[in-house]
């Protein structure tokens, strides 16, 4: 497969670090990952995850969607079709765009089952000035060509003979992405479980945005609690809704925060494994909490995004 030139380009410039990668059995998420989603200096997603790990190649992809996720969000659905490119539920990606000097970093909110189906990724992006998220915002079509990278610590990638988690997941605004990548991943390994594949646990999301609007994925989300009630179940919190809870809505949405007495009751110290993504001020207080819980620390996994 032949590669365009600003891939080969932007692969010589960006050098990838050399520290070694020893994923671990569920994850691989021992230190904090903070990256900014936007900023005044171009290379702040490289600077900041210039410790992480990333894959070496860069991979040229095709916009086949774009979709209004929200007002504020749009869905990108890439096709990526060489056969060597792979991710783990809950990673992001490096995002090149031919004639931006700035290069996005993404999380992408798609399992990797549908990866394996159909030779796509999809990423959810809100408007900002950051020049990527401007670039998807005013000028990205079906058609265009861009370039992307894999990487990250933060992910859920249980193998067969590993022990039954319970998952809780606990996003904030947009923080939903890598979440719900981990969230379909689990239904996708319910859907397709047998004796030779990892069974997950219950899986829990705590979902927090300002109002029903701006919650990301709503309806899917929904639908899998629906199909399988025994193992999924939600909770949608809105802190500034203005109107009235849509009805099809009111079963899940909760006004206000998430409280230490929710997360109380999705927590069991030895079998819930918990990931957290948002802004740090959240993270901070229910990474608190959930230790108050009596949840171990080595237990409470997170991303941040400011």
């Amino acid at each position: 497969m032949s590669v365009p030139c600003f891939v080969r380009t932007l692969a010589r410039s960006f050098a990838v670090g050399s520290k070694l990668f020893t994923p671990a059995v569920l994850c691989s998420c021992k230190d904090t990952v903070t990256r900014k989603m936007s900023s005044r200096r171009q290379t702040d997603h490289l600077e900041r995850t210039s410790n992480v790990h990333r894959d070496m190649e860069l991979f040229s992809a095709r916009v086949s969607e774009v979709l209004n996720e929200s007002e504020a969000v749009k869905r990108l659905r890439l096709e990526v079709p060489h056969p060597d490119f792979s991710f783990r539920a809950g990673q992001w990606v490096d995002f090149f765009i031919p004639g931006v000097e700035t290069v996005g970093g993404f999380s992408i909110c798609s399992s990797p089952g549908l990866l394996q189906r159909e030779g796509v990724i999809e990423l959810a992006v809100k408007n900002a000035s950051h020049p990527p998220a401007q670039w998807i915002h005013t000028k990205c079509s079906v058609g265009s060509q861009v370039a992307v990278r894999v990487g990250g610590n933060f992910y859920f990638d249980p193998q067969p003979s590993d022990p039954v988690v319970d998952l809780l997941l606990v996003a904030g605004g947009v923080g939903i992405n890598p979440l719900y990548s981990i969230l379909l991943h689990a239904a996708d390994l319910l859907r397709h479980a047998d004796g030779h594949r990892y069974t997950p646990g219950h899986t829990h999301l705590c979902y927090s945005a300002k109002n029903t609007k701006e919650l990301l994925f709503k309806n899917t989300i929904i639908d899998i609690c629906h199909e399988r009630p025994d193992r999924f179940s939600c909770n949608l919190h809105v802190t500034q809704q203005s109107s009235d809870i849509e009805q099809e809505l009111q079963p899940y949405t909760i006004s206000g925060r998430i409280s230490e007495e929710e997360l109380q009751r999705y927590v069991d110290s030895e079998r819930t494994l918990c990931y957290l993504c948002g802004p740090p001020p959240m993270i901070e207080k229910v990474s608190s909490d959930l230790q108050r819980i009596g949840l171990p620390e080595d237990r409470i996994l997170f991303e941040k995004w400011w």
